[in-house]
């Protein structure tokens, strides 16, 4: 499964999904949340419910981001969706692997009861919006046998520690959102899952969002949530690998597997080791 861009699309606006099926991301999340007023929340869900009957062709993931535990809306909102053509869930506000249990419990019983196999539904997680969620990301390794993701969210985090802002005058992120970023690259990478990293809110500055996809790809991110269609190319080509890495990753590979035992071997004149073996395998893996 692809995960380099993840669009954002609001449960309830049919004109929104239609534009945003024809994007070229590689997974929609059709949000039930925070995207969807109160009063429109029946509705979304079962506007959501109703794309997955129409069995879309496609060549993107279907997510759903349901509503979290504290709104007491969560098991029937997964009721309603859990159904042939669904390919994942992102959960939001998890405070630990303890609630993604939950969430495949419940999710055993309802592949069963749409005659679905069991598994699925993957399950990716934003990892960091609660304050007890930063002191439980180990709790991801090792991991559900749903899991396929770990990102981070910097606003639900700032509201629920009581912060005035999270951001420097620069736009940097101040110290305890940098914390939370970069203990959800750790997480992921220790649970064997992908990082993705959060996403970038000024949707009219392509410049500011392609260095800083730049960037999470050079720290160890495989993909970007978008809030915007105009972001997905962005994403996309910044967390594609180029040719030339593809063919440096692949030599380096073929070099090791033509050398089986062999801890560190010369390469057109460079020395490369293990380390550089596994980061050739990411590489060559994130094109499937």
């Amino acid at each position: 499964m692809k995960m380099r861009s993840l669009l954002f699309v609001p449960g309830d606006s049919e004109k929104k999904f239609a534009k945003a099926k024809t994007i070229g991301a590689d997974i929609l999340i059709l949000d039930l949340e925070d995207s969807v007023a109160p009063e429109q929340k029946p509705a979304a869900r079962a506007h959501v419910a109703s794309l997955l009957d129409q069995k879309i062709s496609r060549n993107w993931s279907f997510f759903v981001r349901p509503n979290p535990f504290d709104s007491g809306l969560t098991f029937d909102d997964l009721a309603a969706v859990v159904k042939p053509g669904l390919d994942g869930v992102l959960i939001p506000k998890a405070d630990g692997a303890h609630d993604i249990a939950r969430i495949g419990e419940k999710l055993d019983a309802l592949e069963s009861a749409a005659e679905m196999e069991i598994g699925t539904v993957k399950i990716a997680v934003v990892a960091t919006e609660t304050p007890i969620a930063m002191f439980n990301l180990a709790s991801y390794t090792p991991p559900h046998p749903r899991l396929v993701a770990l990102t981070w969210g910097a606003e639900d985090l700032a509201a629920a520690i009581g912060a005035t802002g999270n951001k420097e005058d620069d736009g940097e992120w101040t110290s305890p959102y940098q914390m939370a970023r970069n203990m959800c690259l750790f997480a992921s990478a220790a649970a064997g899952v992908l990082p993705i990293d959060t996403l970038y809110a000024n949707f009219k500055d392509p410049e500011g969002l392609e260095a800083d996809c730049l960037r999470a790809r050079r720290d160890g991110f495989l993909g970007r949530i978008a809030i915007h269609p105009a972001q997905v190319e962005i994403i996309n080509r910044c967390f594609t690998p180029s040719e030339a890495e593809i063919t440096e990753a692949q030599k380096i590979v073929d070099a090791f597997a033509a050398n089986p035992g062999a801890g560190t071997l010369g390469i057109e004149g460079k020395m490369v080791d293990i380390p550089h073996l596994k980061a050739a395998q990411k590489t060559l893996a994130s094109l499937s």
